[in-house]
């Protein structure tokens, strides 16, 4: 047990929180594929490191290897990474795609409103990036209209099988995006 000022400033005890090595609060509670945390003692998956600094062809490489395995989550993790350190003229086309991904993520959490919202909020940002400017279309590789394009399909399709009080997951792997079609194995 730790104190800690209450908001009435009087010295409060409080459980212990856990920390990462720089004294951050961060939960060290085992995550599934989606993130979800389980509880301690679980087994879970590996999480996805934080704070890597990857090429923007690592980053889209990284990223479109964990989509294809079903964890969305882990990919919005890397694309986090990439809006954090690349320049900041690249930060809403990454900032977009950690949306979708996390979109995606809510979607196959079965949260269907939730993860339809972020898909078109992420489609909103990468619009920029989809313009007549084909620099801007194909960064690193990315085909982003494509990508703007299948944000809002499969946000329409999630809303329009969506049924209320029966909220379904989808395979996020079967659904997954092709960031860069050029690379497909």
């Amino acid at each position: 047990m730790s104190r800690a000022l209450g908001p009435d400033g009087r010295a409060r005890e409080q459980a212990g929180r856990d920390r990462d090595a720089e004294g951050r609060a961060r939960n060290a509670r085992p995550r599934d594929g989606l993130g979800r945390p389980l509880p301690h003692g679980a087994n879970g998956v590996e999480r996805q490191p934080e704070g890597v600094v990857r090429s923007p062809r690592e980053t889209v490489a990284e990223a479109q290897a964990l989509l294809d395995a079903g964890r969305p989550f882990h990919a919005h993790e890397v694309f986090e990474d990439a809006w954090k350190s690349g320049p900041e003229e690249e930060r809403e086309l990454w900032q977009g795609l950690a949306q979708v991904a996390v979109g995606l993520t809510h979607a196959a959490r079965g949260n269907t409103k939730g993860g339809a919202r972020l898909l078109l909020r992420g489609a909103g940002a990468l619009s920029g990036w989809a313009g007549d400017e084909p620099a801007r279309q194909w960064p690193y590789g990315i085909g982003v209209p494509g990508v703007v394009a299948w944000a809002r399909e499969l946000a329409a399709r999630i809303e329009r099988e969506a049924h209320p009080g029966a909220e379904q997951a989808l395979d996020p792997a079967a659904c997954a995006p092709r960031l860069a079609p050029g690379d497909q194995d």
